[in-house]
């Protein structure tokens, strides 16, 4: 494991695994986005980063 969440990278860098508090954390500093917001976009969409990033950027 990564000695800090910004030394992290996913292991599928596609997909975004919504159960993992250390990923969402560097998904939600990618994405520009709050956990909340992630958390309903993966809900609504998926866990594509592509789908998840347009989804986000129509919500905006």
């Amino acid at each position: 494991m990564p000695d800090s969440p910004s030394d992290f990278s996913p292991l599928d860098p596609g997909r975004i695994n919504a159960m993992d508090p250390v990923e969402v954390a560097y998904w939600c500093r990618e994405l520009g986005c709050a956990e909340a917001e992630l958390r309903a976009a993966v809900a609504s969409v998926g866990d594509h980063v592509t789908e998840v990033r347009d989804h986000l950027a129509t919500q905006r």
